[in-house]
């Protein structure tokens, strides 16, 4: 919970994987409460009673998302899939205003990649956007379980310059430091 704090103010793409992290952590907990606890919360150091009931319950609410969106063996939470929705309305935005010009570049480099990932994820319903983070994430997975490690980099090589420069400018038009329309 206070990682997901903290990287949702600094960096959305890192929040949104880090909550798809959790949700298949917890499903291989197979949200049992007593494994969620035991190994996500009691260990947690610097931290109060109070602090872990607060965190074991952010997890329980997680859990009760998964639950409640039919999620249990598959797929990511309604909301992350809003967070992503909202980024790639930005990026919508972003490929036609003055200001998206230097990210209309970065993008250009990973558009070229786009058909190829679609291929791979055997998925032409989502934006590109969302294909962008599904590819993200399944190179972390490939990553963590060992193998393909050039692909994983030519992956990441791709599309993290352009995801970054993107939640980079989510945050900013967030926080009220970038205005899309100012000439």
């Amino acid at each position: 919970m206070l990682i997901a704090l903290q990287k949702r103010k600094e960096n959305i793409a890192e929040y949104i994987l880090y909550i798809w992290q959790i949700e298949d952590l917890l499903r291989a907990l197979q949200f049992s409460p007593e494994a969620i606890y035991a190994t996500l919360v009691a260990k947690t150091e610097g931290t109060d009673e109070q602090q872990k009931e607060n965190i074991f319950n952010w997890y329980m609410q997680i859990v009760e998302l998964l639950r409640k969106e039919g999620k249990e063996q598959q797929g990511h939470i309604e909301h992350t899939l809003h967070l992503i929705k909202d980024m790639h309305n930005l990026h919508l935005q972003l490929m036609e205003l003055p200001v998206g010009e230097h990210y209309r570049m970065t993008y250009m480099r990973m558009a070229a990649e786009l058909p190829r990932l679609r291929t791979i994820l055997d998925n032409n319903e989502i934006s590109d956007t969302e294909l962008a983070f599904r590819a993200l994430y399944a190179a972390m997975l490939y990553r963590i379980k060992g193998g393909g490690e050039r692909a994983i980099e030519d992956t990441l090589a791709v599309i993290s310059p352009s995801i970054g420069e993107l939640a980079a400018l989510y945050g900013k038009v967030e926080r009220g430091e970038l205005n899309l329309f100012e000439e």
